[in-house]
């Protein structure tokens, strides 16, 4: 058997020995790729592959006497476990920090000090905080290397999969119609070109899926926007010829892949180019000549697909009936086989996907299954794996946190259920949470309210039981798209600029949550659609449309601690989910269903 402590030390001392060939005093490795996304493929893994830490988010930091990977709360735990006896250390990001790995070098390097970091996969605006700190502490910031390459030796290739069209009628606005959309935005902001490298934004704009990214239907690109023709750099092996003579009749031309930098450094003088700071990588950036004018601005299709036209919002509303029926069949079974059946935290995941593979659009999960029993629950990003999972006896609570690709849209659910016998504690922390999801669910807003201000509402519920959580209460939601998008997000913490405010057609999850480590976690998340409320002297409003369909299990709740109003908004949302699901299943899960939303 592998050592894995052993094997993630010889990684460290092999790239400790890389900076000392190139004289680095200090490495910094991201999660990210040159398409800043949030998940990876596995060829830039590369602080995965080093420190061993597998949550998707963190920062690997290096020196020649210290190796310490800096992940928020949501994977602390996780972090500990992964990291024991390896001779990384956890480093706790607490809330509202912002690179507090830059702060440590800033402290702990010598004056004179050389820092270094692969520019190829580190945003514009971070390098230049990076830069900043540093550069404050007397540490210069070199970012023209990956010492991975060097180290390396098995590294995995790029990904091959092929792209397709997103097409009508669940694409309902043309590929013309987005690239004029974008190109209106170029001209608001006196831009000849515009640049792209986020793989979503893609996708959206040039109606093109793919699955180069585990659970987004995405592909590895760029493109370079101009005001009469767009090029889209791809490995041209992954475009069929039938779709490139549709992508060239709507003024789309084919490049390589690694043609991009080429490309931004033939610009011409006097240009200017419209690129996000926060979604364009340094190394990228860097290839532009001095003398083209860079104009910096959220991407504008950001904010185009945030906004679900009233078709794509049809569609999401039909994907959420399919979603609902296949939880429906998923959790009659799960009822009849807890404590009977030998049920695996793994059963979850290969069962619950069986259930939606039957649905009609669907494509994939939209992120691995998250099923944690009893203190597994208290990890809000725990993944059972065939090494470390637990089976489901004897009593708890069973946290499921899943979603699926659809044609039509995406899906992205928390629900808990009992195992056995619960406690009072058990029930108390439910019903806190559960108010906290119904007075976020309810409640009305300013049109244009910053995102991150409405997370007290959420929390306030809990917060007066002196609870709280370490993750955001809501994120963006794509339409088969990826499951975690912006520009909104709702957490305290979280930026409140101009570019997260909440318009109408914006979809977010609801999902606060309490964490009791070692002993259990509860969440609750439902997707919400921001639509119109009213229009009174004092301005527009919005409120939500609650969009995700499926019970939430009554045998949790503790009745006395919810006021009649918050019950007959549970009631109301059970009534809502029977009539909505009620065609979609039969038998054994109709009756599931029917006993599951019954009013309290």
């Amino acid at each position: 058997m592998i050592d894995h402590s052993q094997t993630i030390q010889q990684r460290v001392s092999a790239l400790r020995a890389a900076m000392s060939r190139h004289q680095f005093d200090a490495w910094i490795i991201p999660s990210a790729d040159p398409h800043l996304s949030e998940y990876l493929p596995d060829f830039w893994q590369g602080r995965k592959w080093t420190s061993g830490f597998t949550g998707s988010v963190g920062t690997l930091v290096v020196t020649q006497d210290f190796a310490g990977v800096w992940v928020d709360g949501r994977y602390w735990e996780q972090a500990e476990a992964q990291l024991a006896g390896t001779g990384v250390r956890l480093m706790k990001l607490l809330s509202g920090q912002a690179q507090p790995h830059v702060d440590w070098l800033a402290d702990n390097l010598q004056d004179g000090a050389k820092a270094g970091a692969d520019g190829a996969v580190f945003s514009l605006a971070s390098a230049r905080a990076t830069d900043a700190a540093l550069a404050a502490a007397g540490v210069k910031l070199e970012t023209g290397s990956d010492l991975l390459n060097e180290i390396w030796q098995d590294r995995p290739a790029l990904p091959q999969a092929p792209i397709y069209e997103h097409v009508a009628p669940y694409a309902s606005v043309s590929r013309k119609e987005k690239l004029a959309q974008v190109r209106a935005a170029m001209q608001k902001s006196a831009a000849d070109w515009h640049f792209v490298s986020t793989l979503d934004d893609l996708a959206w704009i040039f109606n093109l899926r793919g699955a180069d990214v585990q659970y987004n239907p995405v592909f590895l690109a760029h493109a370079l926007i101009g005001h009469d023709a767009a090029t889209l750099f791809i490995d041209e092996a992954k475009v069929p010829a039938e779709l490139r003579q549709t992508l060239a009749a709507d003024g789309v031309i084919i490049a390589p892949y690694n043609a991009a930098t080429t490309a931004l450094a033939a610009l011409p003088a006097n240009v200017s180019v419209l690129i996000d700071p926060a979604r364009t990588t340094l190394g990228l950036i860097n290839a532009i000549p001095a003398n083209v004018r860079l104009i910096e601005k959220l991407n504008p299709s950001q904010l185009f697909k945030s906004r679900k036209t009233t078709e794509e919002t049809a569609h999401i509303r039909h994907a959420m009936e399919q979603d609902g029926a296949a939880l429906c069949e998923f959790f009659c079974w799960l009822d009849g086989a807890l404590n009977r059946e030998h049920v695996t935290e793994l059963t979850i995941d290969e069962r619950i996907t069986a259930a939606r593979a039957k649905r009609p659009g669907f494509v994939s999960p939209s992120f691995g299954t998250i099923a944690g029993f009893n203190q597994n629950g208290a990890l809000p990003h725990y993944h059972a794996t065939a090494e470390a999972h637990s089976v489901i006896s004897g009593n708890g609570l069973l946290l499921i946190d899943s979603g699926g690709q659809y044609v039509g849209g995406t899906t992205d659910i928390t629900r808990v259920v009992p195992v056995g016998q619960i406690t009072a504690d058990h029930r108390r922390d439910f019903t806190i949470v559960l108010k906290g999801v119904i007075a976020l669910s309810a409640a009305r807003f300013p049109l244009q309210i910053r995102a991150a201000m409405l997370d007290s509402i959420a929390r306030a519920p809990m917060w007066a039981e002196g609870i709280d959580y370490n993750h955001g209460t809501g994120h963006g939601v794509g339409y088969f798209l990826n499951v975690h998008e912006g520009p909104q997000s709702i957490g305290y913490f979280r930026e409140a600029g101009p570019d997260t405010a909440m318009l109408q057609g914006m979809i977010t999850s609801i999902e606060p949550g309490v964490y009791r480590p070692g002993r259990w976690g509860i969440r609750i998340e439902n997707l919400v659609i921001n639509q119109p409320a009213e229009t009174t002297e004092f301005g527009d409003f919005l409120q939500f449309e609650t969009l995700t369909l499926c019970p939430i299990d009554t045998r949790c709740i503790d009745r006395a601690l919810l006021t009649q109003t918050e019950a007959d908004w549970l009631n109301a949302y059970h009534t809502t989910v029977r009539e909505r699901l009620s065609p979609y299943v039969e038998g054994d899960a109709k009756a599931w269903l029917q006993a599951r939303t019954e009013a309290i």
